[in-house]
């Protein structure tokens, strides 16, 4: 009896061991990806008194600007920036039927 008790501890500290190992091996790939995302990717920044684009979320039914489907705009605009609410967010000036 003990002697299955000690195998099963042992798969038991196995299978930990190589969680620990996976866990490790996936934080160094992760932070690998970062370095070199970071690395080609630069900041907007934006003023006051310039004009942006607004990215458009499809809503799946309802029918914006009449076209459907792929052709459906991403992004409209341009909209003028009011006042930076935010650290990325904005304040825009938006036409009525948007507001």
């Amino acid at each position: 009896m003990s002697d299955r008790w000690l195998m099963r501890s042992e798969i038991v500290e196995e299978t930990l061991n190589k969680i620990k190992l996976i866990y490790g091996k996936l934080r160094v790939a992760r932070v690998k990806q970062k370095s070199y995302t970071d690395r080609r990717r630069s900041e907007l920044r934006f003023k006051v008194r310039d004009f942006v684009f607004l990215k458009v979320s499809p809503s799946k039914g309802v029918s914006r600007f009449e076209i459907k489907g792929k052709l459906k705009p991403r992004f409209i605009g341009p909209f003028k920036i009011l006042e930076k609410v935010g650290e990325v967010a904005y304040r825009l000036a938006l036409p009525p039927n948007l507001g």
